[in-house]
């Protein structure tokens, strides 16, 4: 029975298959009696104080703005591999996915727009549908396993890479009243010393995730999406430097985050988010211009933007598809972009 159960948590789709299984069970929960429970517990306080410092939030921003900083140190890493030493070393490869994530930020802007262009409080809202649910997206590619290419998962991957950071860039220009510049310090410091880790080939992995999680708490408390010193942090780690069990670095974090972060995390985060209330819901909201607009614009937006850019840079000969990669393949991938 163990090792059956073994053999399950091995394959490839598990990790989506359970986080499709947690969504669905937060679907039931919020438009069940049970919604009030649903949402008690993801608004629990929770607080944690060290001296002067202290981060107090609902359950649910520790697992949007915590667990999943851990995702995307995560992504990060397996970025950085394939940037330095694999499948998106060459420009031609890097080039592709940056098209496509610029294109996949402005078409569904504009789609948005389109709906919403003359309602001065709802024009606001143009931003919504520019960022991909990584999470999500790449949770609902791994339910096909091993029979698409490696590459047009990193495809995907760097897309929804650029795109994020496209989308927390312009909330950070365009939707953050008040940025702490002592706390942006702070991170920047922290940046700073890593750097000097790698530079020094520091061998102690503790030593990075100690200063790595100063970088998330400063990041967090300036306003600034948490999310993003996961990411930043990650390219810190030194890619074939030993650590002290005499391991290649990044690929030894890679390998053990990889089990928690497929099976706790992404199906925590899609627990905690995808409890849409549709019970009670009139048809004059679902209609909404904002709604249509951000429907749209993830559905219609994305796919047109990303797939339509990506076939022109590829007909013009400014970029390649990646290897063993069909245009339909990443067609589809565009649509999994749309997952917002």
């Amino acid at each position: 029975m163990l090792e059956k159960l073994k053999q399950v948590f091995n394959h490839d789709a598990a990790g989506g298959v359970l986080l499709v299984l947690a969504a669905l069970l937060a679907m039931v929960m919020a438009n069940t009696p049970l919604n009030g429970f649903y949402n008690d517990l993801f608004n629990t306080p929770v607080a944690v104080k060290f001296g002067a410092f202290e981060v107090n939030k609902p359950l649910i921003l520790w697992v949007n703005d915590g667990l999943m900083a851990i995702f995307f140190f995560l992504i990060g890493l397996e970025v950085k591999r394939e940037v330095l030493d694999g499948h998106l070393k060459s420009r031609d490869q890097v080039m592709l996915p940056a098209i496509g994530a610029i294109a996949g930020i402005t078409v569904p802007a504009l789609v948005y727009v389109f709906f919403n262009y003359a309602d001065p409080v709802g024009i606001n809202g143009w931003a919504i549908p520019a960022a991909t649910d990584i999470a999500f997206a790449l949770g609902v590619y791994s339910l096909f396993g091993k029979s698409l290419p490696v590459t047009l998962k990193l495809f995907l991957l760097s897309v929804a890479i650029f795109d994020d950071i496209g989308a927390i860039i312009i909330i950070a220009l365009f939707y953050s009243a008040e940025l702490s510049t002592t706390s942006l310090i702070i991170a920047a410091v922290g940046m700073s010393i890593l750097f000097v880790f790698n530079r020094l080939n520091v061998s102690s992995e503790a030593m990075y995730i100690l200063v790595g999680v100063v970088i998330w708490a400063a990041v967090l408390k300036s306003g600034v999406h948490a999310t993003l010193a996961g990411f930043a942090m990650a390219w810190f780690i030194p890619l074939k430097e030993h650590n002290r069990s005499g391991q290649a670095m990044l690929p030894h974090l890679e390998h053990k985050l990889h089990p928690w972060v497929a099976f706790a995390i992404l199906p925590i985060f899609a627990f905690a988010n995808a409890g849409v209330q549709l019970v009670g819901t009139t048809s004059e909201q679902i209609f909404n211009p904002i709604v249509i607009g951000v429907m749209a614009g993830l559905f219609v937006g994305k796919q047109v933007g990303i797939f339509g850019a990506c076939w022109l840079a590829v007909k013009v000969g400014f970029a390649k598809l990646p290897d063993g990669v069909s245009m339909g393949q990443l067609y589809g991938a565009s649509i999994l972009c749309g997952i917002g």
